[in-house]
């Protein structure tokens, strides 16, 4: 770890209520993809790590689930995940979406932000959707509900704001190493990366029809041909007999097309070819199994 005198590092949440555009902000001020959108609600499923370094300061952000009230093991986990994540930081981000406004989700979060000594800043995304008026009258509402360090008004994905909101974040880090090496924008190993990548695409594609049980992992990776190609094979996991024959569509087009955009993307991240090979497995109720979630690499123990 390299200490440099008068540097700034340190470490920030960013939490809210599920889909308000924790990572796309994320992806956009790391400037590349490396925590999985979608427009369905709880896609981040563990912390995604990003790290922004500038020649004097570090801030590695970490991307936790949306906080909700869980209905199954998995959601047990990403409960815990998140609100773990609250205490073991320098800085907290309460991002919410301008165009929803207050929710009975954002009282449940505001709740658990008063069990925390941790400084909150309140980032009111999507602001690009509403008018200004209505900005005003949403910012006067939060600022009666909690002590706010800061309110940041952004468009996580026009970029409206964003570098504002990293200056101000600066202002609150401490002095302290340089954790990653300036080049390292994650420390998700490349397979988290990849995996997410591929179940991205089958949330993208097929739509309402199989929303979260489903879970990704990775059988092999392997360089070969002097390291110029990589070759990938995953195993798309399912509940149900149903949603198998949905990912595979018929006479295999929806895997094809799942495939075709995961490798496209596998390779803008590896910089190398790409050859990915997709199976589908069904594993019923696997949300509920604490083994089975184990495998597919929720662990507890890590958090």
């Amino acid at each position: 770890m390299e200490n440099k005198n008068g540097y700034k590092s340190g470490f920030v949440s960013i939490i809210g209520r599920p889909n308000v555009g924790k990572s796309t902000f994320l992806n956009h001020v790391i400037g590349q993809k490396i925590a999985i959108m979608s427009d369905k609600p709880q896609t981040t499923r563990n912390k995604v790590q990003g790290v922004y370094t500038e020649e004097n300061s570090q801030i590695i952000f970490i991307d936790t689930p949306g906080i909700h009230k869980p209905k199954h093991k998995l959601g047990d986990f990403m409960m815990k995940v998140a609100q773990n994540t609250l205490k073991e930081v320098d800085l907290v981000l309460f991002m919410i979406n301008a165009e929803e406004g207050y929710g009975r989700g954002d009282e449940f979060i505001i709740e658990r932000l008063k069990n925390i000594q941790t400084p909150v800043f309140l980032v009111v995304n999507k602001i690009d959707q509403i008018h200004p008026d209505q900005l005003l009258e949403l910012i006067e509402k939060y600022k009666g509900l909690y002590p706010f360090k800061e309110i940041v008004p952004i468009s996580a994905l026009q970029g409206t704001n964003t570098p504002r909101l990293v200056e101000q974040i600066k202002n609150y880090l401490p002095e302290g190493p340089q954790y990653y090496p300036a080049d390292q924008v994650t420390d998700h190993p490349e397979r988290f990366i990849i995996t997410e990548l591929i179940r991205e695409k089958v949330l993208h594609l097929t739509r309402e029809e199989v929303p979260h049980s489903i879970a990704v992992v990775m059988d092999s990776l392997e360089r070969r041909e002097g390291g110029n190609t990589v070759y990938v094979g995953a195993t798309i996991i399912v509940e149900r007999n149903s949603q198998k024959g949905i990912v595979i569509g018929k006479q295999g087009s929806m895997l094809k097309e799942v495939g075709k955009r995961a490798r496209a993307d596998i390779e803008a991240l590896l910089g190398s070819k790409v050859f990915l090979e997709l199976w589908v497995k069904v594993q019923k109720d696997w949300r509920n199994k604490m083994s089975q979630l184990r495998d597919y690499g929720f662990r507890e123990d890590e958090y």
